[in-house]
């Protein structure tokens, strides 16, 4: 019996296309949670991005997984935070002075950028996104980190990874990976969830359709892969499902007996 489920927002819950939820999702999302199913977010989103233009509405979801499972909270208070470790902080900060490239910095209640570039400009185009401020990224220095952007390939991404063995990279978009604390990861943020619920993982689904999402598809009872996910994701899945502009998690939901 599934008993929780766990949804990515971008391109799970949120289409790339309108910015919004489909309205065959919010009939799933009340019709799972009238049959008292848990709902829960697990995005690579900050808190403070994460409700930008409303796109999850007033909908009372149980619990949120945030920043790829490093800051995950109810609406009662905090279930489990995981930092940068310092010391990979302070590599990054000495890279940055010397040879700098666009990074985005998440603490707890803030978000900015040590520069902006065009390719920057564009991932925040694609999620319908604002740009963060542009700040002095030595603050890192001495404020908590639980997640960083580095706007790279994955090829110019390995050297900096390669100064920061604390950490570990996932990558859901073209202009941009997700940096964070290595064993840090939505999987992770699902289980501290689950134990604060006294939920199996065997009674739980996961939606997803980026790479950060693995993890989480294979972990739960039964990982959806959206129809618009990569080969990867889909591989790691127990389930392909419709796209998210076609009726992917109401599909689903209806396939696997929840609705």
């Amino acid at each position: 019996m599934i008993r929780a489920i766990f949804f990515d927002i971008d391109g799970t819950l949120v289409s790339f296309s309108t910015h919004r939820i489909p309205e065959s999702t919010w009939r799933a999302l009340d019709e799972a949670r009238r049959k008292g199913v848990l709902l829960f977010i697990a995005t690579g989103r900050h808190t403070s991005v994460m409700q930008e233009g409303h796109v999850l509405g007033d909908f009372p979801y149980d619990g949120y997984i945030t920043l790829n499972g490093q800051y995950c909270y109810t609406r009662e208070g905090m279930v489990h935070q995981n930092c940068v470790p310092a010391a990979d902080i302070r590599a990054l900060v000495e890279l940055l002075d010397r040879d700098p490239f666009p990074c985005l910095f998440m603490e707890k209640d803030r978000i900015y950028a040590n520069r902006i570039d065009d390719n920057m400009r564009s991932a925040h185009k694609a999620v319908n996104l604002p740009l963060p401020e542009v700040a002095d990224y030595h603050r890192a220095l001495h404020h908590d980190v639980y997640q960083l952007n580095f706007f790279l390939t994955p090829e110019e991404e390995s050297y900096p990874l390669s100064r920061m063995p604390g950490c570990a990279a996932t990558r859901w978009s073209p202009y941009f990976s997700d940096i964070t604390p290595r064993g840090g990861s939505k999987r992770i943020g699902i289980e501290k969830m689950l134990a604060h619920f006294g939920i199996p993982a065997s009674d739980t689904m996961a939606f997803g359709d980026g790479g950060n999402d693995i993890e989480m598809l294979r972990f739960a009872g039964v990982g959806v892969a959206m129809g618009n996910a990569g080969e990867e994701v889909r591989q790691a899945a127990d389930y392909v499902t419709d796209d998210v502009d076609h009726d992917g998690i109401q599909n689903a939901l209806r396939r696997f007996g929840v609705i």
